[in-house]
């Protein structure tokens, strides 16, 4: 009696497939840095009423830690953003240098 058998799956040739490296669009780079700074600049407007003089109801709305969402949020976003625009400027100008360049390139910065 002849059994049909399933051919054996080439699983290694399918992972070879699938974790081939492939090259990132030649605009990647500049469409990064420039979502980076518009979420920087954004972050920035969120929080430039917060740099002028505050009316009355204003203050007394700061009182309520509710209302400390939106600042603290755009804060975050903003340092996240301005943080990893100076890496990809440090990273681009120390390309052969490694993470312990860019280490020392940022605390130079700072």
């Amino acid at each position: 009696m002849m059994t049909d058998r399933p051919e054996p799956i080439d699983l290694e040739g399918i992972l070879a497939d699938a974790l081939r490296p492939i090259e990132p669009p030649e605009r990647l780079g500049s469409r990064v840095e420039s979502t980076l700074r518009g979420i920087t600049d954004a972050a920035a407007g969120e929080l430039s009423w917060f740099a002028d003089e505050l009316s009355d109801s204003e203050r007394e709305a700061l009182r309520d830690p509710r209302n400390w969402v939106r600042p603290i949020a755009a804060a975050a976003a903003g340092t996240v953003a301005g943080t990893a625009l100076v890496v990809i400027e440090v990273r681009r100008r120390r390309r052969g240098e490694g993470l312990r360049g860019v280490g020392r390139e940022i605390r130079a910065r700072f």
